[in-house]
């Protein structure tokens, strides 16, 4: 196969928690079997993780969120 015939599709995505957590305790930090299922779903659909990065997100001016905001690629 020539590179010049390998097309890739991207995606990004953010994964966060709800905010509910973050009214209750201050701050929400994003919970690693809930975001291993997230990824695992992806997977099966090909995707694949090219880099993720860690993102405090603000929510109701006063409380924080902790979100991943995740690149991800498929052959297509």
């Amino acid at each position: 196969m020539s590179i010049l015939s390998h097309k890739v599709e991207y995606q990004i995505v953010i994964f966060s928690e709800n905010a509910l957590g973050s009214i209750l305790l201050g701050s929400s930090k994003v919970d690693p079997i809930k975001f291993s299922n997230f990824l695992n779903i992806h997977a099966k659909e090909g995707w694949r993780v090219v880099t993720m990065e860690k993102e405090i997100r603000r929510s109701f001016l006063f409380f924080s969120v902790e979100a991943m905001v995740v690149v991800m690629e498929r052959d297509v």
